[in-house]
């Protein structure tokens, strides 16, 4: 269920596949072999004290946890893929844009979803500052977007769609 300040999460067919894999390995993996060892420590007595029992209880929490939220994710999510993106010539969801900045540094990113972002791969989420002054941009767009430091300003130097 979302709040209607909460929209649903969109994500890339590679983003939502991610994601599908961590829960399948979670599922089908790592919580069996936990529960093994929770079984077998349990069967050890005195649990108050026993660490492969107490450490195993954690850890089926936090795998349970991740779990209910994965599947809740994957359930909601919008999966977008930018390959079919009609209006290539302006930033969506899914672009891979490149960028100078007043500095003339240059950048390439990828919009993607904010359960998908690796920021050091240059996926930023589409709900960060800078790929939420690009949305709607076309080449040669100067757009200007608020850094902890103050208001920056970027030149879109390019707009790429998987094809």
């Amino acid at each position: 269920m979302t709040t209607t300040n909460q929209l649903p999460p969109h994500l890339t067919p590679q983003g939502f596949d991610r994601l599908k894999e961590e829960l399948t390995v979670l599922l089908y993996k790592e919580r069996p072999k936990i529960v093994e060892i929770v079984s077998w420590a349990a069967g050890n007595g005195d649990r108050s004290e026993n660490g492969d029992y107490i450490y195993g209880k954690r850890r089926l929490r936090e795998i349970d946890r991740r779990v209910r939220f994965l599947s809740k994710r994957l359930d909601n999510a919008i999966v977008v893929d930018p390959k079919e993106q009609p209006q290539k010539n302006k930033v969506y969801f899914g672009a891979t844009v490149t960028y100078v900045t007043e500095d003339d540094q240059e950048y390439t990113v990828t919009i993607v979803g904010v359960d998908e972002a690796i920021t050091e791969q240059g996926q930023i989420s589409l709900i960060s500052p800078i790929a939420k002054a690009l949305m709607n941009a076309k080449v040669g767009d100067e757009v200007k977007f608020l850094s902890p430091v103050g208001e920056k300003f970027l030149e879109i130097l390019a707009i790429f769609y998987p094809s």
